[in-house]
């Protein structure tokens, strides 16, 4: 069963693509997928540009089928403070409705567009 995807999520997905330009892990250009280190079921960093990289299709599920791998990879390239303080913000507690949930996507899409028109532009995170 698909998961269900809001404006929200498509937005932050055209983000975090945006962002990185390629595969953050084999520099491929095409096939890009946003790939959550930790699911989109925790809300309090479904939605956050630290919780999410740019993967191409065959890394997104090599890395979902491997998780500790995925893991160790993340380490080594974004160090294990950034996994301990993702972790933390992992286990906080954020409730959406529809308002906040127009709002992430409004954030995004207004970031995604800065980004689209000046390639320097740093994409800021809504949280």
């Amino acid at each position: 069963m698909a998961v269900k995807r809001d404006q929200a999520d498509i937005w932050f997905s055209k983000a975090v693509r945006a962002r990185d330009g390629k595969c953050v892990y084999c520099g491929k250009m095409d096939t890009l997928e946003a790939a959550h280190i930790y699911g989109r079921r925790m809300r309090s960093v479904r939605w956050s540009m630290d919780n999410c990289i740019a993967l191409c299709h065959y890394h997104h599920r090599y890395f979902t089928e491997q998780p500790i791998e995925f893991r160790d990879w993340l380490v080594l390239e974004y160090g294990e403070g950034h996994m301990e303080l993702l972790k933390e913000k992992a286990r906080q507690i954020f409730k959406t409705t529809h308002a906040i949930r127009k709002e992430i996507a409004k954030h995004y899409r207004d970031e995604y567009l800065r980004k689209e028109s000046d390639p320097d532009y740093e994409i800021v995170s809504y949280n």
